[in-house]
């Protein structure tokens, strides 16, 4: 029997919690043959779905007859050795085969995140890679889904590695003038095509930095923020829309204390209507925290939907898009750019179609951009700005402090992609995977 005495086998389920028709348990590690050999009595033939019969090696008892996969690395997700076991979905299968293999030698349950950390510690995919996956794991909506699946497919790193190997290109043109300074021909001419290259792409970059933010607001989704007086029909708006009862309704004023989120998916695009407390004076202490959220609310928001009784107009603080609703129209209400009746239904479609045009506009899909988190915002902004240092110096008289730049260029560039410093970046991106992933 093989030892599996390695601290490097982790096993974790990756399908979801609770009864099911299938459960399925991820294994992956130096010695997951091993494990297989110990759980099934021997390993099935590489990617072939095999029906084994899965027993607790302490006393050969039976644990489920499941379909079992093996997948030799580095051809893997992980790049190591994996297996995954499909058991049967019952809660009482799935704990007994992971106390199974949590007590063999050398086993382990997984950490959040770690099958895809091993998969990028391997090489099998990119820094940006992983955040296309994180993205997609969490898309709630179908334009979500497909600037995910861009992420994932390898957009962002396809350009950021072109601008990476042209900008190695120019810092190995310098180079090459620093060794032949002493033939002025040569090095006047290899500066020259060092500086067009960098000049070039310091330009595609600041295009793509000129875009507008829309791939990052994508993911956070658009934000409209109701607000107005109290028992202006703000909560009673927000369930109308959801079409659920998602905050509490009640005539008397101040009923909505604490700021409430509802996510809609409106044509594929991500809205998050925010209710909030009513704005007036207060001396209770609970309403006037309320208050003060909702202040809050209103400075992040994309859209305020300030909802007027037959009287009040916005206070002056709110800037920004504001559009005046006019409630209750079934009570007469005609007062406002928009007019409606939540409880009736009245203008509800209306303001639908206009939420989902507004969201449209500002988030858009995605598409032909190239970032897609703050993350890379700053680690292009950081690049341009290095390459606008090596193009202002005297490359003639200074030709290896223009270099470094370049060679601090292409490493801000790097970090995009993982390719150097991205220690700092792993614990935080990783801690909000699933923990089979």
């Amino acid at each position: 029997m093989t030892n599996i005495n390695d601290p490097d086998v982790i096993f974790a389920p990756a399908s979801g919690a609770g009864r099911a028709a299938v459960s399925i348990v991820r294994v992956s590690g130096s010695w997951t043959r091993a494990v297989l050999e110990q759980v099934c009595g021997a390993v099935p033939p590489p990617r072939r779905a095999s029906v084994r019969r899965l027993r607790d090696p302490a006393d050969g008892s039976e644990l489920d007859q499941a379909l079992v996969l093996w997948f030799p690395g580095p051809a893997s997700f992980t790049g190591e050795d994996m297996a995954e076991l499909h058991c049967h979905g019952g809660r009482s299968v799935l704990a007994s085969v992971l106390r199974v293999l949590g007590q063999l030698p050398g086993c382990r349950p997984a950490d959040a995140g770690e099958f895809t950390r091993r998969a990028l510690m391997n090489g099998r995919m990119t820094l940006d890679q992983v955040e296309g996956l994180a993205d997609l794991i969490d898309a709630e909506t179908e334009a979500q889904r497909r600037q995910a699946l861009r992420t994932l497919e390898g957009e962002t790193g396809q350009a950021v590695r072109a601008w990476r190997d042209a900008i190695i290109q120019a810092m190995a043109l310098m180079e090459a003038a620093i060794d032949f300074s002493d033939e002025s021909d040569v090095s006047d001419r290899v500066i020259a095509d060092s500086r067009a290259v960098a000049q070039s792409i310091r330009d595609q970059i600041e295009s793509e930095l000129a875009k507008p933010q829309r791939p990052e607001r994508l993911r956070e989704g658009y934000r409209v923020v109701l607000a107005g007086p109290p028992n202006a029909g703000k909560s009673t708006l927000l369930n109308a829309l959801a079409r659920r009862e998602a905050a509490i309704v009640s005539p008397i004023a101040g009923t909505t204390r604490d700021v409430i989120e509802v996510h809609l998916d409106l044509g594929g695009v991500p809205v998050i209507l925010v209710d909030t407390a009513g704005l007036r004076e207060s001396a209770d202490v609970i309403e006037q925290e309320g208050i003060r959220r909702t202040r809050a609310s209103i400075a992040e928001s994309d859209l305020v939907l300030w909802l007027r009784p037959p009287d009040g107009d916005p206070p002056s603080y709110i800037e920004g898009q504001v559009l005046v609703v006019g409630t209750k129209a079934d009570l007469g209400n005609s007062d406002g750019d928009l007019t409606l009746s939540a409880q009736s239904g009245v203008g509800i479609d209306q303001l639908l179609a206009l939420l989902q045009q507004r969201a449209e506009e500002t988030v858009g899909s995605g598409a032909g951009h190239i970032i897609t988190r703050e993350r890379h915002r700053a680690a292009l902004i950081e690049t341009r700005d290095c390459l606008d240092r090596a193009l202002a110096g005297d490359a003639e008289a200074f030709a290896e402090l223009v270099a470094e730049d370049l060679r601090l260029a292409a490493r801000a560039l790097g970090r995009i992609t993982g390719e150097v410093g991205i220690e700092d970046v792993l614990d935080r991106l990783f801690a909000g995977f699933c923990i089979g992933k």
